[in-house]
């Protein structure tokens, strides 16, 4: 990954990542919550995607090594998220770029839609994504976020292995889960809650989106239920639903080949996508 920092529109410095093939078709790739954009180096080394494709990531703002201001009010507001994925957008020219949300990132990609629309991107793969705030999809592992946003330390720590363990159902390695919990602990517990404690959404948005969508959901995910990635694939016309097996909330890391596989043959297809498929399409389910 080569690092490139950028301004977001409100002054906040976007640590910035790009690999790949300048001159391919575009994916930016948008991490989870108390994630970073490190998440995705299996995309990022993998042959099949940095030989044909231009890779773009980048930390939310509070993640990683983007800017963590003190005024919490600038983690809650929509406006601020679609900004910065918009900015990102244009410091590398991007044209037509295919955005890939996991997790909280599905929230991020709502905000961005509902300000900017459809009409810069080819299409969207939401991956685990929270889609809309209906606690009824929460799963287990959410149950560690409220110590992970406390001020004991040790507690923090715990619980942040907790919800690192969470994410996995075929865990990392132990070399892989001390990097993913080293990366997770870089953000502090009051951005944490500042982050969660942006007002709810319903997802209405997703029922009007007129661009190739691929839902990918771990069939074991215990962050966010199987049941909202099958929700989210009703929702929007024409969307492919692929269900990953034995997987759970982080299929770009449990199972990177054929994730990347998917990946590469959906943002072929969105990139000859020119006109915006009608309503009432049907879904695809893909579970292979």
């Amino acid at each position: 990954m080569n690092r490139h920092d950028i301004s977001s529109p409100d002054g906040l410095n976007i640590a910035c990542y790009e690999s790949g093939n300048p001159a391919g078709p575009e994916i930016v790739f948008i991490h989870g919550f108390n994630q970073c954009a490190m998440a995705w180096e299996k995309q990022f080394a993998s042959a099949e995607l940095a030989g044909e494709f231009r890779l773009i990531a980048y930390d939310i703002r509070g993640h990683g090594v983007s800017g963590r201001p003190a005024d919490l009010s600038r983690y809650v507001q929509d406006a601020l998220f679609a900004a910065d994925l918009h900015a990102v957008c244009e410091a590398f020219g991007l044209r037509r770029p295919v955005l890939v949300g996991w997790s909280y990132a599905g929230r991020i990609v709502e905000d961005y839609l509902r300000t900017y629309g459809t009409s810069r991107i080819a299409g969207i793969n939401y991956v685990c994504a929270r889609t809309n705030n209906d606690p009824s999809f929460n799963g287990p592992g959410t149950f560690e976020l409220a110590a992970m946003t406390g001020s004991d330390l040790a507690d923090n720590i715990r619980a942040t292995r907790a919800f690192v363990r969470a994410c996995f159902e075929r865990q990392p390695s132990a070399g892989e889960f001390e990097t993913i919990l080293a990366y997770n602990m870089l953000m502090p517990a009051e951005i944490r809650r500042a982050h969660l404690g942006r007002p709810p959404s319903d997802g209405a948005i997703m029922l009007s989106i007129d661009v190739p969508v691929l839902v990918t959901q771990g069939s074991e995910d215990q962050l966010v239920l199987k049941g909202l990635g099958e929700l989210t694939a009703a929702m929007i016309p024409g969307a492919r639903l692929s269900i990953y097996e034995g997987v759970g909330h982080a299929p770009f890391a449990e199972d990177a080949l054929r994730f990347n596989r998917e990946l590469a043959d959906f943002v072929r297809m969105a990139q000859q996508h020119r006109e915006p498929r009608g309503a009432g399409a049907a879904t695809q389910t893909d579970r292979s």
